[in-house]
């Protein structure tokens, strides 16, 4: 990596000159190429459509097999190209048939093995699926291989049949692993179309079972294959016909906060650039091959732009520079994060806290998404499961998509019901980095769940995905949640009054939630302090939707009141642990305390409100309001929280 000043003065000013762009109207520096189409569930992705001009491909331009199509079977390979879990490869290639051929078989077939090469002692293959089609046949084989997922336009009746042909020419290759434990094949020269549905588990044939990586390789036979590109770099690398000049460049994995004082190596250490070369040809290029600079510095708080030069041709041999950036920001306070700041966490690679939902329970939680742009699934990722994690009843994606009991389970992208606005995937991608989301989730005690996603877009719409009557619970009891990433990050920044507990009684409010008839609401978050007296503290409202009727202020010091401010003291019906006695140690033990507070509608005009309080000392401490008989109107009762001199962030 190299810093801007090191670099010619001319590069200099192209990157002030670009820098200032960024406060113009209009001004888009930075873009992620995202595909344009995603993966569905497993019996109908095959309908998904291949875009004309696949984005992220690297030129490999080598022939397989004898130009005088000479070739026998399994004399001539395809490089290994190694497709990692979650991930899709795509390659296109010329595929030369023998004008004389008279066989259906002479063209290629492709081979689906574990991680290891041809002749290794642990080298297994899951089988091959060649590119004509004949049920009759030898056209599909291998233990792994189911034949009955295959479809093709074109049918052969026997290997000796006419149309060989039409096989030939620009062919385009893909295989789709990001349905959990399948896979998808699609091979299409636009005249005939052949598909392949892996609609069982994918047994892990690698001899380390923490390696979930398979390999595909190309194998023809009385034809050869002219490779053009691929968008994932095989084993041993590109092969590249030509030098060629860079084009245009755009940064994936930027940050979008940094904290103060953290050094330039560090915070980007994980970014890359694709860089578009002549003739079409893209290469992903690494942090270090990058000069970089922050604009207008990386130590003063607030919005910054990343200003990165490439100088380098493709092959590395001329220089014709391009040049990206990037926005971020500098912040003296990082909240929670699950996942890397930069989206570098893979699927599963980072979990938040499991949460218990009791019976007729509904916990909500909210935070701010981020995502890489890669793909749809790239988002916050909701889990159902037992406290253990050995059951799981749910896993469920952002983009409408999810899985029942175990990673073989039911498919639930059935029972999603989005808003609608889904559907026009780019903009929603585009709309989820850094939108505002917030999750419901529900416990119906019966055996089902019900979860209900807000998606406040940075587009300023509202996307919303319920998936009700969830009926994979076969534990009512052992119900909890938590959330997972996939090439994205999650922060709990929803925080409310100063950092600094200077906010005075009354003056910051959080969002209100609605309390249905017989049901009981959650919310928890980090409790901050001034430590000045007890009631500098969290304080929670029961009150009408719009505020006009108050049921009652509770203070986190066994202390309330009831409807309006000069209605009846409630502190007589707080029933507390004890500890708070000894006020303190208890105020002492309140900062930074995680509490958790739960509100029941009883539906005959009474509350109940139980508050849960982890302190700092390693004590919990409890306060429950049983029976607070103020709700005049049970279906209008919502509650939020207030602070006095301390602050909260929810969790």
């Amino acid at each position: 990596m190299k810093y801007l000043n090191h670099i010619a003065t001319v590069f200099s000013a192209a990157v002030l000159g670009l820098a200032a762009m960024t406060s113009c109207e209009g001004g888009d520096l930075y873009s992620v190429d995202a595909p344009d189409w995603i993966s569905a569930k497993a019996d109908s992705i095959a309908n998904a459509n291949v875009p004309e001009e696949l984005e992220g491909m690297m030129e490999d331009v080598y022939t397989i097999g004898a130009t005088d199509y000479s070739t026998g079977w399994w004399a001539a390979f395809s490089k290994y190209y190694q497709i990692p879990d979650g991930q899709v490869w795509n390659g296109q290639f010329n595929l030369n048939i023998n004008p004389a051929a008279s066989n259906t078989y002479k063209n290629f077939a492709l081979i689906l093995c574990n991680d290891e090469d041809r002749g290794a002692a642990n080298y297994k293959e899951y089988g091959a699926i060649r590119f004509d089609n004949q049920p009759s046949g030898n056209s599909e084989w291998g233990e792994y291989i189911d034949r009955g997922s295959v479809e093709s336009t074109l049918t052969f009746e026997t290997d000796t049949d006419e149309g060989v042909d039409k096989l030939g020419g620009k062919v385009t290759l893909t295989i789709d692993r990001t349905v959990p434990g399948l896979f998808f094949v699609r091979i299409t020269n636009g005249v005939v179309t052949k598909t392949y549905t892996q609609k069982s588990p994918l047994v892990n044939l690698n001899a380390d079972g923490a390696n979930t990586n398979i390999r595909a390789f190309l194998v023809p036979e009385g034809s050869y294959i002219s490779f053009l590109q691929t968008n994932i770099e095989p084993i041993g690398g590109c092969t590249s016909a030509e030098d060629k000049l860079p084009l245009k460049m755009t940064l994936n994995g930027v940050p979008r906060k940094v904290m103060q004082g953290t050094e330039m190596e560090e915070a980007f250490a994980n970014i890359t650039a694709t860089v578009e070369f002549e003739q079409a040809v893209t290469k992903v290029v690494p942090f270090s091959d990058l000069t970089v600079q922050a604009v207008p510095d990386m130590y003063t708080l607030g919005k910054k732009n990343l200003v990165a030069v490439y100088n380098k041709s493709y092959k590395g041999e001329s220089s014709n520079p391009v040049i990206a950036s990037a926005e971020f920001e500098v912040v003296d306070k990082m909240y929670t994060l699950v996942g890397a700041a930069d989206n570098s966490t893979a699927f599963w690679g980072a979990h938040s806290e499991a949460v218990k939902v009791a019976p007729n329970e509904t916990f909500v939680t909210t935070f701010t998404n981020y995502t890489s742009g890669g793909g749809n699934w790239n988002n916050f990722v909701i889990v159902l499961a037992t406290e253990d994690g050995t059951t799981e009843y749910g896993v469920l994606r952002a983009d409408n998509w999810g899985w029942g009991t175990g990673w073989g389970g039911e498919d639930l992208s059935s029972k999603c019901t989005p808003s609608g606005g889904q559907t026009d995937w780019a903009s929603w991608l585009a709309a989820m980095d850094g939108a505002r989301v917030t999750v419901y989730v529900t416990n119906n005690g019966n055996g089902t769940a019900d979860v209900r996603t807000v998606m406040e877009g940075t587009d300023g719409n509202i996307y919303t995905q319920d998936y009700i009557g969830l009926n994979t619970v076969t534990d009512p009891d052992n119900f909890y949640f938590h959330l997972t990433v996939d090439g994205s990050h999650l922060e709990f920044d929803e925080v409310v009054g100063a950092d600094d507990n200077s906010s005075a009684f009354w003056s910051a409010h959080s969002k209100a939630f609605r309390v249905p008839v017989g049901q009981t609401l959650t919310r928890r978050f980090k409790n901050f302090t001034s430590g000045g007296a007890n009631w500098n503290n969290f304080v929670i409202v029961l009150a009408s939707e719009d505020g006009t009727t108050e049921y009652g202020v509770l203070r986190a010091d066994n202390w309330g009141w009831g409807t309006g401010w000069g209605g009846e003291e409630l502190s007589s019906k707080c029933m507390t642990s004890g500890g708070q006695t000894d006020w303190a140690s208890w105020l002492a033990a309140m900062d930074e305390a995680m509490v958790t507070v739960s509100v029941t509608n009883n539906g005959n005009g009474t509350a109940d409100v139980k508050c849960v309080m982890q302190g700092n000392d390693g004590l919990t401490y409890w306060q429950d309001y049983i029976g607070l008989n103020t709700v005049t109107n049970p279906e209008d009762l919502f509650f939020h929280f207030t602070i006095d001199g301390c602050h909260l962030v929810f969790e």
